[in-house]
């Protein structure tokens, strides 16, 4: 299956099973641990979602009927992301980092004086950290939003 389809396939309340068990790498979980924690209307909603992702290889399935994550796949908003051990941390949040400690370093470092070198480099440095800030700051919150 192509990323493509994939993407059209996980979306919506199967994307925020898929995100759930994202989060529980290592874990298994049950129906109703996944329906109480995604406030699903039903345990069957919930064993639907699973089954689904069960289907398209993302997803195992325990003889006790417990479900565990066994392929992680970076559609949609996860592209966004990169995992540092346990955490997903958005990429725009390195280079915000980066920006933002250079911006400090230049202040720190060099002489100020009111040239139009000067006032260019701490504007571009301004409006690329503040930026890069805020697009790591949406993406954070879009990703909570989904679960």
């Amino acid at each position: 299956m192509g990323e493509h389809d994939l993407e059209s396939i996980l979306r919506g309340k199967t994307l925020k099973v898929y995100l759930y068990l994202l989060e529980r790498v290592g874990s298994k979980v049950g129906v109703r641990e996944v329906q109480r924690a995604l406030k699903f209307s039903s345990p069957s909603l919930a064993a639907y979602h699973l089954d689904k992702l069960v289907s398209l290889g993302l997803v195992g399935k325990t003889a006790t009927g417990e479900y565990f994550l066994t392929q992680e796949v970076k559609v949609g908003i996860l592209k966004f992301f990169v995992k540092l051990g346990k955490f997903r941390v958005p990429r725009f949040m390195f280079y915000a980092m980066w920006i933002t400690s250079m911006l400090i370093a230049y202040i720190i470092l060099y002489e100020h004086t009111l040239s139009i070198h000067n006032v260019v480099a701490l504007m571009f440095g301004l409006i690329a950290s503040i930026i890069l800030w805020v697009e790591t700051i949406k993406l954070i919150l879009e990703s909570r939003s989904k679960i």
